[in-house]
């Protein structure tokens, strides 16, 4: 287990008993007001006060984000509290919200006239930049996930944290809310310790700690064969990606020596306008058959995602090629396209072409080479979740294949949705097969690296919060250190089923590129 750098200066070597003893120092119970407010338990000069802050948008969310358009976050907000006042007697939590840094200084000025002890940042909507300002104060800061809410800011913004060794910002990621407890006793033992003390570690030995054991990583059998370097490198450069962004239009720079094109919003629009609609229909219809379910989407959605899916097939027919990405919220909420591309990447995944998602040019090609060297397996991109009560890493997004053998292989049941973050428009949950090897790739073309981890599928997660196909894998390797790369290379990952690791090294090796482990 590579802890001792995550774990900070004092390192993970304790045994249970003086672990236990040294995070369980609480004394007496308390109340807590409604949101927001104060809790007051009985005056004593021993309690530890912690400021709650809520990053979010506001209480109801508005608009289109993690969790979702209409999400109420105040029954999340009240179970925090009142499991944190049971669990943490010795301790008054006071409670506020804040949606950015303007907020956050606020808070922090207004502390000053009766200071806290330290900081408990919930990161709850994904981009709320709330936790740098309390980490400046220099004051302890427990920085926590609200899964499937805020897990793209809380990832990259921890992952930085890290790489700095901030000293007092530690981090919890976990569905279990005792887990979130235990961390918060470890403000007691900070609490009259030197500015240098080392926060973050005690944190992390809690985490450590708490985090499930490793299970069974013996996969089932899965007979793959993959294209030799030297062949995959000439399937790349054979390949072209067409890439969806604007009204810009016109050849780009190659990525990994695959050819890209930008193609304009309007072109694909176009298309769509001119798709057959008869065809659509029996597009739709196909969809709605062999879908396990069409949960919220009407007839006539369907129609027009299959129209799009017809129109893209049509734009790259015209380019000669095998890709194209869309940056479809923006084209969507802009009125450039009107309907969202999603099922139509889906239908292309299936058919050993690539469709992705918000033009991620980056993850594109990432899909392509995993597409070429398995000869037709498809990408899966998605937005990763980290929850250490189970020890996975849950890839999440609105758009899957069901055919991760390739077109030929097995299909597995999907279910056809609205976009999660605005509950519009059609997209897919596919419930993706378990007990397999995957392996997760993300390119970096100006340093010349390949990022790579593997896992067992385990499970699909059901959770109506945040995208729809959540495949749940359980990493080769260490956890904690899946925790240190999304500053740099954000947030998207691709996965595909089968290990891949020799041919995806010989690939490197060939292109004289670098492999990064993350895990």
């Amino acid at each position: 287990m590579n802890q001792v750098g995550l774990c900070g200066m004092a390192g993970c070597g304790m045994t249970r008993r003086r672990f236990l003893g040294g995070c369980a120092a609480c004394a007496a119970a308390g109340s807590l007001s409604m949101l927001p407010g104060t809790v007051h338990a009985a005056e004593q000069d021993s309690k530890t006060r912690i400021r709650i802050i809520y990053s979010l948008h506001g209480a109801q969310q508005t608009g289109p984000d993690w969790p979702n358009k209409g999400f109420d976050f105040q029954p999340v907000m009240q179970r925090v509290r009142d499991e944190l006042i049971k669990r943490c007697p010795g301790f008054e939590f006071t409670t506020s919200l804040a949606n950015g840094p303007e907020q956050a200084k606020a808070i922090v000025e207004q502390d000053k006239a009766e200071p806290v002890d330290g900081y408990l940042v919930y990161q709850m909507n994904c981009w709320n930049q709330v936790v740098q300002t309390m980490a400046a104060t220099g004051k302890p800061v427990l920085y926590a996930d609200f899964q499937y809410g805020g897990s793209g800011g809380f990832l990259v913004y921890t992952a930085g944290f890290i790489r700095r060794q901030a000293p007092n910002v530690g981090f919890i990621a976990s569905s279990r809310i005792d887990d979130l407890a235990e961390a918060v006793k470890c403000f007691s033992q900070a609490k009259g310790q030197p500015a240098a003390y080392d926060f973050a570690g005690a944190v992390c030995r809690v985490r450590t700690w708490r985090t499930s054991a490793a299970g069974d990583l013996k996969c089932t059998p899965d007979t793959l064969k993959t294209l030799s370097a030297e062949d995959c490198i000439d399937r790349m450069k054979a390949a072209r990606i067409l890439a969806v962004q604007g009204q810009n239009a016109g050849p780009a720079k190659p990525v990994m020596g695959i050819p890209l094109e930008y193609v304009s919003f309007a072109e694909v629009n176009e298309a769509w306008e001119k798709a057959d609609k008869d065809q659509a229909r029996d597009v739709a219809r196909r969809w709605r058959k062999t879908a396990a379910a069409v949960i919220d989407v009407s007839d006539e959605t369907l129609d027009t995602s299959a129209a799009m899916y017809l129109g893209m097939k049509a734009v790259l027919k015209k380019h000669e090629a095998n890709a194209i990405t869309v940056n479809c919220l923006g084209g969507f909420y802009g009125g450039h396209i009107h309907a969202y591309p999603c099922l139509g990447f889906h239908e292309l995944a299936n058919e050993g072409l690539v469709g992705a998602c918000e033009c991620d040019i980056r993850s594109t090609a990432s899909m392509l080479l995993l597409t070429s060297l398995t000869q037709g397996r498809p990408g899966y991109i998605s937005d990763p979740v980290i929850d250490t009560s189970k020890r996975q890493i849950i890839y999440a997004h609105c758009v899957a294949s069901n055919k991760v053998f390739g077109p030929q292989g097995q299909v597995n049941p999907f279910t056809i949705m609205t976009h999660s973050e605005d509950r519009q428009g059609a997209s897919v949950r596919s419930i993706l097969p378990e007990g397999y090897m995957t392996t997760t790739i993300q390119i970096e073309p100006a340093r010349k690296e390949i990022l790579f981890h593997q896992g067992k599928a385990v499970g699909n997660d059901p959770d109506d919060r945040a995208c729809r196909t959540k495949l749940a894998v359980e990493p080769v390797g260490d956890l904690e250190k899946l925790f240190t790369q999304l500053d740099v290379w954000g947030w998207h990952r691709v996965t595909c089923y089968g290990d891949l690791k020799t041919p995806i090294y010989a690939l490197a090796d060939a292109m004289g590129w670098k492999m990064v482990e993350e895990a």
